[in-house]
């Protein structure tokens, strides 16, 4: 595999989106102005300020597809003309009412419907907290009591699940559940459990997500799939590093217990490489979706598929980044015949934002990641300016 070409990874990018991707790459890799600039930017949604035509022509031009899944198709449409494949989300986290989590159900089973028979969107993802009140995840992994009335609100959050879950299964569209704080993850791993064992018994439809961040997540995989052989189901695993990192360093110094996670990236990426090196050889029980941005973990799974004769376009094995992040991984891995799956998600602009933070922390957190993007988007802006002068 070959990271370096920038003209395969940057293939789809005008040289004004390229630049624009620069400086705002840039500004990200400041982590006092990305945390200063979320305090401010939440503190505006929640006083209601308009913010949105600040983000919808930077940060969310970068990092999602469209305001509606008919705009997002376009693009869709343009990586599957370059073999990347995509999975589409309605990214909107700030919809905490039982009306918005009705949206949320519908914008999800709305996807779904929108992905069958479309070979460029075999998969989709829901969030469970955009589904059902967090405070009931939370109480729920805690192992306390509801309250008759929220019995019912998570009766109601169950039954939003389960419907998504059905569907999937009836259309053919594998669905992910993503990975949440550990302090709902419990609940959410109880569920996306039944599911998988209910949904899951002639192919993987269902697949939960793994956050390898966490110090208990080996152990857990090696029950998964004891568990998927004993009760006779095919096991869909999402595999990351995690995308929680403040806030579960955060919680955990507040409360003055152990960090749930990894002290440190070379930690957490000796967790992430285990876990591969585990789950690889058990295709044929286990479906494995790759999230990851590290060259060095990609490598490790082509290498291994290579030694072991595996296909690149092995149909149990998919590899996935986020749209307008680490398109040298994307682009250059599809074009030598492996599967990916982009992650492309849509929204209003407003509702959108809380994503486009985390994204922006995320960027700040992971060292090496950022510089690594500058570094490849500064040497296709001179190798298109080598070029004009040529011409």
């Amino acid at each position: 595999m070959n990271f370096e070409n920038t003209e395969e990874a940057y293939r789809l990018k005008s040289n004004s989106e390229l630049f624009r991707a620069y400086y705002l790459f840039r500004l990200i890799s400041y982590p006092t102005l990305v945390a200063l600039g979320s305090k401010i930017t939440l503190l505006a949604l929640k006083i209601k300020l308009p913010i949105s035509n600040l983000f919808k022509h930077t940060v969310f031009k970068q990092f999602c597809a469209g305001t509606q899944k008919e705009d997002s198709i376009k693009l869709v449409q343009k990586l599957s003309d370059l073999k990347v494949n995509s999975y589409m989300h309605y990214a909107a986290e700030g919809l905490k009412t039982e009306e918005g989590m009705e949206i949320s159900l519908e914008k999800t089973l709305e996807t779904l419907s929108f992905s069958k028979g479309r070979p460029a969107l075999p998969f989709t993802v829901f969030k469970s907290t955009s589904l059902g009140a967090f405070d009931l995840f939370e109480k729920k992994t805690s192992g306390k009591s509801f309250t008759p009335q929220e019995g019912q609100s998570w009766e109601r959050c169950l039954d939003r699940m389960e419907q998504c879950c059905k569907k999937a299964s009836e259309l053919g569209v594998r669905l992910l559940i993503d990975a949440e704080e550990t302090w709902v993850q419990g609940a959410i791993d109880a569920i996306a459990e039944d599911f998988m064992q209910r949904y899951n018994k002639e192919e993987a439809v269902v697949f939960t997500t793994v956050q390898m961040y966490r110090k208990d997540r080996l152990p857990y995989l090696k029950k998964l799939v004891q568990k998927a052989e004993e009760k006779g189901f095919k096991l869909g695993v999402k595999l990351v590093r995690g995308a929680y990192i403040e806030k579960e360093n955060d919680r955990a110094e507040r409360l003055g217990i152990p960090s749930p996670i990894c002290e440190n990236k070379k930690e957490t990426d000796k967790n992430f490489d285990m876990a591969l090196d585990f789950l690889l050889p058990k295709l044929e029980t286990c479906r494995l979706f790759i999230g990851s941005h590290s060259e060095l973990s990609i490598l490790k799974v082509t290498d291994w598929m290579k030694e072991n004769g595996l296909a690149n376009n092995h149909p149990n094995l998919w590899f996935s980044q986020l749209y307008g992040m680490a398109d040298h991984i994307s682009f250059n891995l599809a074009a030598s015949g492996y599967q990916v799956v982009k992650y492309v998600p849509y929204g209003p602009v407003r509702e959108v934002i809380p994503y486009l933070i985390r994204r922006a922390e995320e960027n700040t957190s992971v060292s090496g990641q950022t510089p690594r993007e500058l570094q490849l988007i500064e040497k296709e802006i001179k190798r298109r300016k080598a070029k004009e002068v040529e011409v």
